[in-house]
């Protein structure tokens, strides 16, 4: 069975049953002390973002404890709960890079994201956006790819890191916009390379849009050129997409999610998902998402982010493989 195959059936399975009476007790006492929250990126970027409104919004629930583990784009992070305890004291938000786009990316994959965890639910998704020094005398994405073209190598763009989706985003942007000589530079995610690309050492960064990204813009501090979705976003209405500005192809969106480690019992599952439902549809912490950058989701429980997993999987396979980043 290859690995889409895997994927496409795990999407359809159902969670693993209650082994054994010391978990099933072990379930019911849950939690009875600190939940660690594993963040495979820096602080300040979007995954502890995300991390932090969501333990802060279900602090009445539980005691959590946000851990930032990055490196290695999200590599270490994310092996380290691949090998945690399944018993739910030690949980990752992962993303689109943790689960698809790093799995995609090399031939020898440190975790595998199906077999080593089991989804507790989808939070959101945010969109990623192309940002500039404003020093580059471009205000457009027309005028920036005609700069590239006259600039040919001399230009650089930060990332998160080798594998993750805003590494991607950067090389399907080449690719698309004809084969630009841009310089790639990854970094142990993104704080490090706004820092950078606001004092000139870079040129550019592709970014998951946060309400940071967005304050960096609104002080003049970056200059985001263009947003890589399918529609505008609410926290930034007056960014043009990239699809209406001459890159139809040009959508690159991530999704966040709680994982827990492989067999972790379903009532501990529950015991998450459930309040986080209840999160999610208030209208309150909705909109304290939106206004984050994120677009957040309903109803994506351990089962629908399995099969929703599945089909980001699908959508992003010939993407990862036609910018030829396997290592």
């Amino acid at each position: 069975m290859n690995r889409r195959e895997l994927l496409l059936s795990a999407a359809s399975a159902i969670a693993l049953p209650i082994v054994g009476a010391p978990r099933r007790v072990a379930a019911q006492a849950y939690p009875s002390r600190p939940i660690r929250i594993i963040v495979p990126s820096s602080p300040g970027g979007v995954h502890d973002i995300v991390a932090r409104l969501w333990a802060e919004r279900l602090k009445g629930v539980a005691s959590f404890v946000v851990e930032n583990r990055s490196g290695a784009g999200t590599i270490i992070g994310t092996v380290e709960v691949a090998r945690a305890e399944p018993d739910g004291y030690a949980i990752l938000l992962g993303s689109t890079n943790t689960h698809i786009l790093q799995p995609l990316s090399t031939n020898r994959p440190s975790y595998d994201p199906i077999k080593d965890f089991t989804p507790i639910f989808l939070i959101g998704t945010t969109a990623t956006a192309i940002a500039i020094n404003p020093k580059i005398p471009v205000h457009t994405l027309g005028e920036l790819i005609a700069y590239v073209k006259a600039n040919p190598g001399k230009l650089s763009y930060g990332h998160g890191g080798t594998g993750t989706n805003t590494h991607l985003s950067g090389e399907l942007f080449k690719q698309l916009a004809g084969g630009l000589d841009i310089v790639s530079v990854p970094y142990k995610g993104l704080a490090p390379a706004f820092g950078d690309v606001v004092s000139g050492q870079i040129s550019m960064v592709f970014a998951n849009v946060t309400n940071q990204v967005i304050g960096f813009h609104t002080a003049d501090q970056i200059r985001l050129i263009s947003i890589n979705a399918a529609e505008r976003l609410e926290a930034a209405p007056e960014i043009p997409t990239s699809k209406e500005s001459g890159l139809p192809g040009m959508i690159s969106q991530t999704f966040f999610a709680m994982f827990a480690p492989a067999n972790t019992p379903k009532p501990i599952l529950d015991a998450l998902n459930e309040p986080t439902q209840a999160a999610l549809r208030d209208p309150e912490f909705r909109k304290k998402l939106s206004q984050s950058g994120y677009d957040p989701l309903t109803g994506y429980g351990p089962e629908e982010a399995r099969r929703f997993i599945a089909a980001e999987y699908t959508r992003w396979e010939p993407i990862v493989r036609g910018i030829k980043v396997q290592n």
